[in-house]
């Protein structure tokens, strides 16, 4: 089997997406839910076989059908669609004649060029935003703290909405730009006050609630619509 294999497999009579992954540091089989794609991921350590993956896969498959269909639904990012931005809602309209790739004007995103383009429109519109306004407020919070990113990177990740390496590099999900600022700013403080706290003790908590009263806030929301973010696009 290849280090990423995806298929789809049948689990309790439903086709069910299904990715496979080799992992030198894995231990053990294990599952677990990727709500951007749909899909159960099985990691395997690298001797085990599939047919053990497929055992607990099976074993499981109550847990992952329940798991799958509580995802909210995709939204896609076609004409007429609602996503939020900033945590507002906001139309896509492909008007093609428009000036500029996408505007953003009275809750509407107006994309020009041709339909075909539009998808790829918006996504580089909202990296592109994401990117400005979290790198913004990253180098005024960091600057609080005296202290100065080496690099701020925008990325699409799964499992975190934002980090900070050892060497000062920060890097947030881009779907940040569809939650409210309040949340936005927390995550940016959460990463900046890692720049002087490399864990989370007490002191990094307290140096977070210096750079941002949002804490208690955007962690709830974060856990109850975070999901969300992640079907979007």
């Amino acid at each position: 089997m290849s280090d990423d294999l995806q298929e789809t497999v049948p689990l309790d009579g439903a086709p069910t997406l299904v990715r496979w992954r080799r992992s030198q540091r894995a231990r053990r089989v294990s599952l677990r839910i990727d709500p951007r794609g749909g899909a159960v991921v099985v990691t395997l350590p690298p001797r085990a076989t599939r047919a053990l993956g497929l055992r607990l896969l099976t074993s499981h498959a109550g847990w992952v059908q329940n798991r799958l269909s509580a995802l909210p639904g995709r939204i896609p990012f076609t004409h007429g669609a609602s996503i939020p931005f900033c945590g507002t809602p906001h139309r896509i309209a492909h008007t093609p004649d428009h000036t500029g790739a996408v505007l953003c004007a009275d809750g509407v995103l107006h994309v020009s060029g041709h339909q075909d383009f539009l998808p790829s429109r918006v996504a580089d519109y909202l990296r592109a935003e994401a990117k400005r306004r979290l790198a913004a407020q990253a180098i005024a919070k960091s600057a609080l703290l005296g202290r100065k990113p080496s690099r701020i990177t925008v990325k699409d990740t799964t499992s975190r909405w934002g980090s900070c390496t050892a060497k000062g590099a920060l890097a947030f999900s881009w779907r940040l730009i569809l939650a409210p600022p309040f949340v936005q700013d927390y995550v940016v403080a959460h990463e900046v006050a890692h720049l002087r706290h490399m864990n989370h003790s007490q002191a990094f908590w307290s140096t977070v609630a210096d750079l941002t009263p949002h804490t208690d806030a955007a962690t709830t929301w974060l856990r109850t619509h975070g999901v969300e973010l992640l079907r979007i696009g």
